[in-house]
């Protein structure tokens, strides 16, 4: 049997040798032939005996002044599959350049040579019929392309493309349809536009009317069968991406985005793989934005010290801190694989500051009292910990050993080497805690409390939300679920939660940083909290299908620990407004010191293992002093 060997390099030579000569030869003869039908329109078709003989003579002449101004222009370079606006002016350009010589060359030639004097209205004419020919040309072998990478393209399972209308006409929606259009594997019929601008109703965009605006999709769908929409606005804001989910909702359509309006430039669009759903479509509001000049300057010419720094939240407060102007950033994590990545990035990124990268767990009081002796850190912003509430409930103990008594030792050590500042990142799960997790972060706050008490350090915490896009968080473990088919999975229909960004998430420690004096709690407005089951029905639509249709949604149950709504604060806190509009400060009622020494000496047991039960048993007990009045938010 036959089989086909790939191309060598000398072949493959050859055959581009010959089809540039090929092209080159058609060229040439197209600009022969414009010559001829000019001199044929210029005399009616009846070209005088004396023209007629000059015609030989001119024609050399004529295409080689042409070929030379198509090379000034580079217009050979160009790939004919993809001929578009922008080469336009190159042929309008060498249209020029080629009809001024000819026009120059009817006064300059001397007599003995006025067989190459053209007529005025022949050069006009030929330099109109030889680059439009050049051009149509080029456009005809790209409309044999696009003709041909469709039907090579088509779908064999016959299934009829589904009808869409992008939403928004701008430049980003101008290029969806473009690249839509031109394959049929993606499965897409474009119908239209929808667009809020007065003055592009009615207009004609690439080939696609722009059928009426946004709130006209519902009465849009009906009429013309259509199933999905897909938003193409750059850059869209949140209120936008909620509007675009309403009216798809309310239309009966599934909803879908494309990359935003910097990535299409960048040439990242791909309408057969639309974009993950970032936190920031997720949020039911905007993004806080914080005080980045405070933050400078707490933070500028500093020694950072950041535990858990290979985290979801450690890494980006990495990013976040060296934008800041510190003077080193120290790094702390048990995890190598995590720390030697966010390391080399952080190196890459600014080569000019000094990074420590410690590989340490910072439960290990030798180890650590060690690196603070070495670097001496002036802030330390304290990420390390164990966050997934199920897995804690079945290892209490460690949970006990990393947030509690590690969180102590590590303040503790801050204390005695006189750091200025000590951040601890908590979580909305410390408020009124129902599991081990919740527990641990609630004793963490205690801690720092009774140590701002005995040290000169200036401690604070702050308490999160769930973090969309962080480890283990819903998005990555939908995105997941989605990408296989589903089911979704979701603990319960009415289970809800708080959410933020990373960014935010990270921009609210350094605030806190800056902000925290004795011992204080920082609580982020976020807004109202999310149902889960909601959170996945849009993340389901999208991704261009329809919940609990193409993609179903099942419900598991509340697993061990877990709460069916958070809060941001319970009757143990009193917190007040600050300066900034989304943030709160509190401060939760301190333990007794002696309470606390006891706690400690009891936990430190724990960590040896202890059944759970017990350490919820004490959890619940020693828990149980700090709970005085309820939360009241008043102004500060």
């Amino acid at each position: 049997m036959r089989t086909s060997t790939p191309l060598g390099p000398q072949h493959r030579k050859r055959m581009i040798s010959r089809r540039r000569a090929t092209l080159f030869v058609l060229d040439v003869a197209v600009l022969a032939a414009a010559l001829v039908v000019a001199y044929l329109l210029r005399f009616d078709f009846a070209i005088p005996e004396a023209y007629r003989t000059a015609l030989g003579t001119q024609i050399p002449v004529v295409v080689t002044v042409q070929l030379a101004a198509m090379y000034l222009a580079r217009i050979p370079r160009f790939a004919w599959r993809y001929i578009g606006i922008r080469e336009v002016r190159a042929f309008v350009t060498a249209a020029a350049f080629s009809a001024v010589p000819l026009l120059v060359m009817r006064s300059v030639v001397p007599d003995d040579l006025a067989v190459l004097r053209l007529p005025v209205s022949v050069i006009l004419a030929d330099t109109l019929f030889a680059f439009g020919s050049l051009l149509g040309a080029r456009l005809l072998r790209r409309m044999a392309h696009e003709r041909a990478m469709t039907l090579g393209s088509i779908d064999q399972s016959l299934e009829r493309p589904r009808r869409v209308v992008l939403y928004g006409a701008g430049r980003a929606g101008v290029m969806a349809v473009r690249e839509i259009r031109g394959r049929s594997d993606v499965g897409l019929d474009v119908v239209g536009f929808v667009d809020d601008d007065p003055l592009k109703q009615g207009m004609v965009i690439n080939g696609a009317e722009v059928l009426g605006l946004a709130r006209d999709l519902p009465t849009l769908a009906a009429r013309h069968d259509i199933e999905q929409a897909v938003m193409t606005i750059a850059a869209p804001t949140p209120d936008q991406v909620r509007e675009f989910e309403a009216v798809c909702q309310r239309s009966g359509v599934s909803a879908r985005t494309i990359p935003g309006f910097y990535e299409v430039l960048q040439g990242k669009i791909r309408i057969d793989r639309f974009r993950e759903v970032t936190p920031e479509q997720l949020l039911r509001r905007d993004p806080v934005s914080l005080d980045q000049q405070r933050m400078r300057e707490n933070f500028r010419d500093k020694r950072v010290l950041i535990s858990g720094a290979g985290g979801s939240i450690g890494s980006e407060l990495c990013r976040q801190v060296c934008e800041l102007g510190p003077s080193e950033v120290i790094l702390v994590e048990r995890a190598e694989f995590a720390l030697f990545t966010i390391d080399r990035e952080i190196r890459k990124r600014y080569p000019d500051l000094p990074v420590g990268a410690v590989v340490a767990d910072v439960g290990d009081k030798k180890r650590i009292r060690a690196v603070f002796g070495k670097c001496r850190p002036e802030v330390v912003i304290h990420a390390a910990a164990h966050k997934h509430v199920p897995l804690m409930e079945d290892n209490a103990a460690e949970a006990v050993r990393n947030n509690v008594l590690a969180t102590h030792s590590l303040a503790d050590m801050a204390g005695q080497f006189n750091v200025e500042r000590f951040v601890l990142v908590s979580t909305d799960k410390a408020v009124r805690p129902t599991s081990v997790m919740g527990g641990t972060k609630r004793f963490a706050e205690l801690v720092i409390q009774d140590l701002s008490s005995r040290y000169l350090t200036k401690y604070c915490a702050v308490r999160f939300g769930n973090v969309l896009g962080s480890v283990g968080s819903v998005i990555p473990i939908f995105e997941e679920q989605i990408r296989g088919g589903g089911p979704v999975t979701v603990t319960h229909r009415d289970m809800e939660r708080f959410f933020m960004t990373i960014p935010e998430a990270s921009q609210l420690v350094l605030e806190a940083g800056a902000m925290g004096e004795r011992g204080e709690i920082f609580v982020l407005d976020m807004g109202e909290p999310v149902k889960i089951v909601e959170l996945a029905e849009r993340m389901i639509e999208l991704h261009g299908f329809r919940p609990y249709v193409d993609v179903d949604i099942e419900f598991t149950g509340v697993r061990p620990g877990e709460k069916l709504y958070e809060e941001l604060g319970d009757d143990a806190d009193e917190l007040t407004k600050t300066r900034h509009p989304k943030i709160f400060i509190g401060t939760i009622p301190p333990m007794d010191s002696e309470l606390m020494e006891n706690a400690l000496a009891t936990m430190d047991g724990f960590a040896l293992g202890v059944e759970s039960s017990a350490i919820r048993d004490f959890m619940n007990e020693t828990l149980g002093h700090a709970r005085l009045g309820r939360t009241h938010i008043r102004e500060a």
